[in-house]
């Protein structure tokens, strides 16, 4: 098992959402986040004063998928995240080495379907 984590513009989750769907992937947790990159921090105009924001609202998703389900959940994320502008977002792609249900205790490759 993999765990994808992705931060992402928040307009973009619906696509996301529903692609994902699309592929077969059940469940999705999402999370409001803020925080800078190379985007950095930009300007904004408030009530005639310039102010700069350092931290820029985004989104992150959590999904903890079966191996051969990577390359499709993340060319999903590909897909529908990019803009071709800075500030698109990162995937992170890491090992998960067990998933446990509460209500029912099953683990493994089982609570991903």
């Amino acid at each position: 098992m993999k765990k994808i984590e992705a931060i992402v513009k928040p307009f973009r989750l619906d696509a996301v959402k529903d692609a994902l769907l699309e592929i077969g992937i059940p469940g999705v947790t999402v999370g409001e986040v803020r925080g800078f990159g190379r985007q950095g921090g930009r300007g904004e105009l408030y009530r005639g004063a310039e102010y700069v924001r350092d931290f820029i609202p985004k989104s992150r998703l959590e999904i903890v998928v079966p191996d051969d389900a990577v390359e499709k959940v993340t060319a999903v994320l590909l897909e529908h995240c990019r803009t071709g502008k800075i500030g698109d977002g990162i995937i992170v792609v890491g090992p998960c080495h067990d998933a446990i249900r509460i209500r029912t205790g099953e683990s493994g490759d089982e609570v991903m379907q």
